[in-house]
Formats: structure tokens, C-alpha cells, sequence
């Protein structure tokens, strides 16, 4: 979004509203489908794949990324990519990790059908949209922001052809990741309970829930309060291969030697070696929400913000 002007600002009061429309538990929508809800944006500023496939190739890895899958695929483990971004993005990134295609699920958009040329009149209809949202601030103008946008997305937007080509996006977050999950344990036939997942926001939960309670290790890298409560355990770190060590030892004898790894750890953690905690029956979260918000912030910078 920041390929436009003010798009950031832009994007940060379409994630609010995400966040509100996905804690209002509205039947028809998941978290993460900011990325059917940024479209019309892209499309007025002639934002394309290409674009987004160049945003890729300039992108770097949290750190030891390519060092924990690397290490992952040396001791047969099957790796999958389970993302809302965009296929051009998720493709170009996984293809340098080394993970399968066939292991990747991700945000399809039609850009080809976004290419054809919009109406005057839908250009219009989102550049008033687009002016509107700058006067919003995110939190301050909460309930501004879901009456107007509601009204824009909701009613506006679908009656014309760009919104009607939009309604088929249906981002990779929320049920449609579990659902993702499911088709790869499904095909695999590996049963939930021995899966490891990794997570971090609100598209995320759901995935985290369901393989922590299937009595799989779900893990929560540099979280924020909507996908820890969900996790068996966390780790807040600058580097993502700290996880070495517990999925070694999640291999040997799953959850009970895991435990013990993270518990030993636990007791020694450092910005420099990471924060590791077991989070399965644990009730006060207060103190690992604030170590993962100052990682993920030092991490993640910017999208650190986001929901």
C-alpha cells in the first residue's frame, strides 16, 4: 500500500476495521480478508502482481528462516506455507525457502479481471472512499470507521463490476487456513495431533486452536494477544531457528520432552537467545503479551502493528 501516496495511512484504518468486523464475529468474513478490502485501492492506483512479485524479491526473511527450513527438510520433515499474502508474493518467497509449491496455500486475486480498465464512475466511487478514510483514525474513530466502511464495502462497492469481481477473492485467514491445514493433513494422512503450526495474529487463532487441541504443538513466534491465548507455547525472538532444539525434541517423544526443553529454557531467556514459554494451562499472560508486542515490534517493524 505504500506504493501510493498515503497508502499506509489508508491501510491502517482497513485493518482496524478488520479487526473490529472480525471481533464482531460477522458470519460472512474472516481476519485476514483486508486483502479482498485493499483491491479496490490497488486497482485505482494501478497497483498489479507484477508490482506485488517486486515487492517480493526486495523482501528479507526473519532471521534464521532459511536456516530452520533448511534444517526441517535435512531431517524429513514436510514443511507447508499457510499464508494470507498474495500468490505472487507467497510463490516467490517460498520458492527461495525451497518449500513445494504443492505445499503452499495463499490469497488467489484475478488480476488479469482487476486489469480491465474500471468504470469512471467505481474510479470515482473509491477515490471518495479513499478521501474519506484519511480523515480517520484508527481507534479514536472506531465507530466512524465501521459505519462508513461498512457502508462503502457492504453496500457501494458490490453494485458495481470491479466489487462483483472482488467478491470472488477469498483471502487465505481465519477458517480458510484451518481449512488449508486440513486438506494438507487430509492428503498427507497425518492426523492433527502431530502437526506443528506456527502463528502469530488473528488469521492465525483458529489454526493454533485447533492444533493445540488436537494435542499437536501449536506455536506462537512473535505474537500479539489474539493468537497467544490459542498456543501450547511461545517463543519471542529476533531469530525464528531458536525453535531448533524443542521441535528436536518434539520429534523424540512429542509434547512431554517439548515441555521440558521450553520449562528449562524458560528460566534463561534473553533478547540475544530468544523467550521461550509453555503456555498449555497457563492463566496470566500479561507478562509474555509484553515481551512478544517489544520482539514483535523490533521484528516485524511496521506490520508489527497490525492485528
Amino acid at each position: 500500500m505504500k506504493l501510493f501516496p498515503n497508502g499506509d495511512r489508508v491501510f491502517e484504518v482497513i485493518s482496524r476495521y478488520d479487526d473490529l468486523v472480525t471481533l464482531e464475529e460477522r458470519e460472512d468474513y474472516e481476519p485476514g480478508d483486508t486483502l479482498a478490502l485493499i483491491l479496490p485501492f490497488l486497482v485505482l492506483h494501478n497497483i498489479s502482481d507484477k508490482d506485488i512479485a517486486g515487492l517480493a524479491a526486495k523482501a528479507s526473511f526473519t532471521g534464521g528462516a532459511e536456516k530452520l527450513v533448511s534444517w526441517l527438510q535435512s531431517k524429513s520433515w514436510k514443511v507447508f506455507c499457510i499464508t494470507t499474502t498474495y500468490e505472487p508474493y507467497a510463490r516467490h518467497l517460498t520458492q527461495k525457502l525451497g518449500i513445494y509449491n504443492q505445499h503452499v496455500a495463499c490469497t488467489i486475486v484475478p488480476w488479469e479481471e482487476l486489469r480491465l480498465t474500471p468504470e469512471r464512475e467505481e474510479l470515482d466511487l473509491i477515490k471518495q472512499a479513499e478521501a474519506d478514510i484519511l480523515t480517520m483514525k484508527p481507534a479514536d474513530d472506531d465507530d466512524r470507521i465501521k459505519q462508513s466502511l461498512d457502508r462503502f464495502f457492504r453496500e457501494e462497492l458490490p453494485a458495481t463490476r470491479l466489487g462483483e469481481i472482488i467478491k470472488k477473492v477469498k483471502p487465505m485467514g481465519g477458517r480458510r487456513k484451518l481449512a488449508a491445514l486440513s486438506r494438507f493433513a487430509d492428503k498427507y494422512d497425518l492426523p492433527l495431533s502431530g502437526w506443528v503450526a506456527v502463528g502469530d495474529s488473528i488469521t492465525d487463532f483458529r489454526m493454533l486452536e485447533a492444533v493445540n487441541g488436537a494435542g499437536g504443538l501449536a506455536i506462537a513466534f512473535n505474537a500479539n494477544e489474539y493468537a497467544l491465548p490459542y498456543a501450547t507455547m511461545s517463543l519471542a525472538a529476533t531469530s525464528i531457528d531458536n525453535l531448533v532444539e524443542v521441535l528436536e525434541a518434539y520429534k523424540k517423544n512429542r509434547l512431554k520432552d517439548a515441555e521440558k526443553v521450553v520449562r528449562w529454557k524458560e528460566r534463561g531467556g534473553s533478547e540475544a537467545r530468544g523467550y521461550l514459554h509453555w503456555l498449555a494451562g497457563r492463566e496470566d499472560l500479561d507478562e509474555v503479551v509484553s515481551l512478544h508486542k517489544n520482539l514483535r515490534r523490533l521484528v516485524r517493524e511496521e506490520a508489527g502493528k497490525l492485528g
